[in-house]
């Protein structure tokens, strides 16, 4: 269990870095033009694009940091919970915007952020 919590947790990492880094680093206009998956942008303010790319880099750090230098490792499952908010954001805004088609791929990344949080709260604790 602990492994497979490990692994998720790598992955989000790296897929919270790298698309939250996008999105505070790119102006909004290019993020909106990398596709249709992307359009959702339309829809926030540039400020709040780059607020949204900069929580998900603050989790992404949040999911690996606190464990690995064992300096208050309770950050991990509430960086984990962090993502479980902005995902069910995410999936409102699919839901309104009614884009089925990329709903999934948010649900999938909610549900693994659930997982970690839970594993991380609870059977697979780094304290106690």
């Amino acid at each position: 269990m602990n492994l497979a919590l490990w692994i998720v947790t790598g992955l989000l990492a790296v897929a919270y870095l790298v698309g939250g880094g996008g999105k505070v680093i790119l102006p909004k206009a290019k993020i909106a033009a990398a596709g249709p998956s992307a359009a959702w942008v339309e829809d926030f303010s540039a400020a709040g694009v780059k607020t949204i790319g900069a929580l998900e880099v603050l989790a992404a750090v949040g999911l690996i940091l606190p464990a690995l230098l064992d300096t208050a490792p309770i950050l991990v499952p509430l960086a984990a919970s962090g993502l479980v908010v902005v995902m069910v954001g995410a999936v409102i805004t699919r839901i309104r915007r009614h884009e089925p088609k990329y709903l999934l791929a948010d649900v999938v990344y909610l549900v693994l952020a659930a997982f970690v949080a839970w594993g991380r709260f609870g059977p697979e604790a780094f304290t106690g």
